[in-house]
Formats: C-alpha cells, structure tokens, sequence
C-alpha cells in the first residue's frame, strides 16, 4: 500500500510544471504570443498558445452587457489572472496589441480589481475576427458599471493577438 501511495505522489508531482519549467507546445496555430517578464516559454523568449491550450488553463463565464453589444452576452474563457501566473509574469502592467494594430496598457492591478475574462467564446462558440475574436478581454461591465467609462473601456482589447509583460 505505502509503494503505491508513494507512486501516485511521484506522479502527481510530475504533472506539476516546474518553476521556470517549459509550456507545453501549441498544437494548432497560435493565436496569442506572450513576451516581455516571464519566466515559463515554449519558444525562444515568448510563450505561444493556441485556442486548446489556453481552454486547458480552466475554463469559466461571464455574463455581462458591454458597451459595443445588445443586451446581455454569456461569455466563456480564462481567468487572464490564470494566463499570467502560467507564463509566470513579473510585471505591473501589460502591452496588448490587437490584429488590426491597436494598442493599449492595461494594469496587472486591474486584474486584480475586477473579476475579468480572456474570452474565447461567446454563447458557448468560439468567436470570430469578425465578431471581436479570437481572444477579448472582457471586463465585468454589468457587475462594475465604473468599468464601461474611460480609461477602462479603452482597455477592452478585442482582437487581441500578443501581449509584452512590462
């Protein structure tokens, strides 16, 4: 009994990624590149994530208004505080650029305000570019209305494509 409690300890620390210890690999096309402060890759100085290895992070939702919608719309995606901690990032704030060039700063302390969503789908599908996608940073408009004026609204990149830790 003790060699096989001590065996599922053994494998259960195995499947515990190692500080500093390399991501797993996308299998798919990367839609999102993480650079900058972080101390987990999978390429040289960044970390690449496909639409599944993101999802693997933990999936939850989020029900709000935004400003840009009618009514209200159920998303589904990660805790960007998740994404974060996976990459192992050290920084206060962070760079995010959108496909279409867009570019805005968003406080690491935001994440840490207001329970946010990197969505990756909305009413349950994966979200087109067309329709705001692949990835949108979602913030909680209807549990934090303070949320839907400058300079937070700003800071609700859709289209999101890469990331610098600063």
């Amino acid at each position: 009994m003790r060699s096989l409690v001590a065996l599922f300890l053994a494998l259960a620390m195995a499947a515990i990624p190692a500080e500093g210890s390399e991501l797993p690999n996308p299998t798919g096309r990367p839609i999102l590149e993480i650079t900058g402060a972080i101390g987990r890759t999978n390429a040289p100085g960044k970390a690449l994530f496909d639409l599944p290895l993101l999802e693997s992070l933990g999936m939850r939702e989020l029900v709000t208004i935004t400003p840009w919608t009618e009514g209200e719309q159920r998303f589904s995606g990660i805790d960007p505080r998740a994404l974060l901690a996976t990459v192992e990032a050290r920084g206060k704030e962070l760079e995010a650029t959108a496909l279409d060039g867009y570019r805005v700063v968003i406080p690491v302390e935001d994440l840490q305000r207001f329970p946010m969503l990197l969505a990756t789908r909305r009413d349950g599908r994966p979200m087109p570019v067309r329709e705001r996608g692949p990835l949108w940073l979602v913030y909680p408009w209807s549990s934090h209305p303070e949320t839907a004026d400058q300079p937070y609204r700003g800071r609700a990149i859709w289209q999101l494509r890469s990331i610098v830790v600063r």
